[in-house]
């Protein structure tokens, strides 16, 4: 369990030390969830777990690919459980949960907006933005009902633009008209009566 920034950021040290004697290359991580609230300051709440959205690869060129993370790679897994075994965490502290994603389309321009933390020579990690967690959030609030998700999207205080934005973007991952209706009647809990009139 993760009880604050400080937990996350040095778990995720302590994963860097040991990749450095794992691998050659460093490692770029896109990670989302209330890890990455904690970090940035976004939200402060108890997390279990560190969700990894996808993996940064680069050209030649430095142009950045993002690649599901369908699984973690070997390096990974062992350096995953040597921290769970010194930290006392579950064996799937770190893992691909939200990766599914990827398949249906990130918001556009994602990368522009995380913020960026590295950890030893071959750990990077780059966490998801505010704008782009209110996506997350309203997509997993509608889809797993009240709970840490929308207490998250409070917190991230949306403005009526963002939560259209969210609210299209969802749309796109679960195109059933159940699902529309049920972020209908979100929006309209959360105050958003124009924004879901227009959907």
């Amino acid at each position: 369990m993760f009880r604050n920034q400080k937990d996350v950021e040095l778990v995720l040290s302590a994963l860097g030390e040991q990749l450095e004697s794992l691998l050659d290359k460093p490692v770029e991580l896109l990670v989302c969830g209330g890890s990455a609230l904690n970090v940035l300051g976004l939200v402060r709440r108890a997390t279990k777990d560190i969700d990894i959205l996808a993996y940064i690869e680069r050209n030649d060129k430095g142009e950045t690919f993002l690649i599901k993370a369908a699984s973690l790679t070997p390096e990974l897994v062992m350096a995953a459980q040597k921290v769970a075994r010194d930290f006392n965490l579950p064996e799937n502290w770190l893992n691909p949960g939200p990766a599914s994603a990827v398949d249906l389309g990130l918001p556009e321009g994602i990368m522009e907006r995380v913020q960026t933390r590295k950890f030893g020579r071959n750990l990077t990690i780059h966490f998801l933005g505010r704008y782009d967690q209110i996506h997350f959030k309203l997509y997993a609030s509608v889809d797993q009902g009240a709970g840490k998700h929308f207490d998250d999207l409070l917190a991230l205080k949306p403005t009526s633009e963002e939560i259209e934005k969210a609210a299209r973007w969802s749309m796109t991952h679960d195109v059933s008209e159940g699902f529309k209706e049920s972020l209908k009647i979100l929006l309209n809990h959360m105050g958003f009566n124009d924004v879901a009139e227009r959907l």
